[in-house]
């Protein structure tokens, strides 16, 4: 075998899964196991992160809500531990679900506040997901104006006849959608002219030390220019440091989210509030 060959998963031969895929489905089997007890148990949380205004970094412009496990002694399970192993099974859909249920009652209890919610494309053609939707939206007079929902880039080109008409509908009752990861896969321009999300949410991938690496500068640049071009609020993620801020406020970015101005939590203090550490160290660097 060539070096840069790999064993397959299966032994086509004897027929027999190889050590390696026995101990990937293996792992795919406990995660789900583990998140259908949080289900039951009712372990699900949302951990809110704040997303500020680039030209105002101390005011807070929307909260992302981001789906956490609670494990049976409390410690907080992030999504990127599971939602890899479930995000194409009915407990994927169970999860949109409950963090749109989450997300809407955050809404009623704070009427100030401006919350997104991660979601697939694969729920929009989910019966309770859409129950849960409209339940929430009619209890709440100003829930539609004040909910974001987040699909990601290669969500969305799955189906995209599908979002684009789910989009339109919603849209029509004030809900605003962001594409989430964008530039992180390949959407086909013809579809995304199509789309009018209303924010675009440049991966983070492109914005880690983009104040020191050229390509980084220059994709982030080309990203900008689409959301600009098609009339998108613009959101860089993953701003760490104050010189990605600053380099980001420069090329004028719309707002920023990251550890920089706070890491996600599962007790937030809502409102636009001052985000004291990053604008200070931002201050400092003007």
């Amino acid at each position: 075998m060539q070096a840069n060959q790999r064993k397959p998963l299966i032994d086509a031969s004897a027929g027999l899964a190889s050590p390696l895929g026995v101990m990937i489905s293996q792992q795919d089997r406990d995660t789900m196991a583990m998140v259908r007890a949080a289900i039951d148990a009712r372990r699900m949380r949302l951990a809110y992160q704040p997303v500020v205004l680039a030209r105002e970094p101390d005011r807070v412009a929307f909260h992302e809500g981001l789906i956490r496990v609670l494990d049976p002694n409390g410690l907080v399970i992030p999504a990127k531990d599971f939602i890899g192993a479930v995000e194409s099974t009915e407990i994927g859909r169970e999860i949109d679900c409950i963090a749109l249920e989450l997300g809407l009652g955050a809404l009623v209890r704070h009427p100030a506040t401006r919350i997104a919610i991660n979601m697939s494309a694969r729920s929009i053609g989910y019966p309770r997901w859409m129950r849960v939707l409209k339940k929430g939206l009619a209890a709440d007079p100003t829930g539609g104006e004040r909910l974001i929902l987040e699909i990601t880039e290669s969500s969305a080109k799955m189906v995209p006849e599908l979002v684009i008409a789910f989009m339109q509908g919603l849209q029509a009752e004030g809900v605003a959608f962001a594409l989430d990861d964008f530039g992180s896969g390949y959407t086909a321009i013809r579809y995304f002219k199509d789309f009018f999300f209303d924010i675009l949410k440049i991966d983070g991938q492109f914005i880690r030390n983009i104040h020191r690496d050229p390509d980084n500068a220059a994709l982030t640049a080309a990203l900008l220019s689409i959301g600009r071009h098609c009339h998108m609020f613009t959101v860089a993620g993953a701003v760490e440091t104050p010189e990605e801020a600053q380099f980001l406020m420069n090329i004028g970015v719309d707002c920023l989210q990251g550890h920089l101005f706070g890491a996600a939590t599962l007790k937030p203090d809502f409102g636009p509030r001052p985000v004291e550490r990053a604008s200070q160290a931002l201050r400092k660097r003007a």
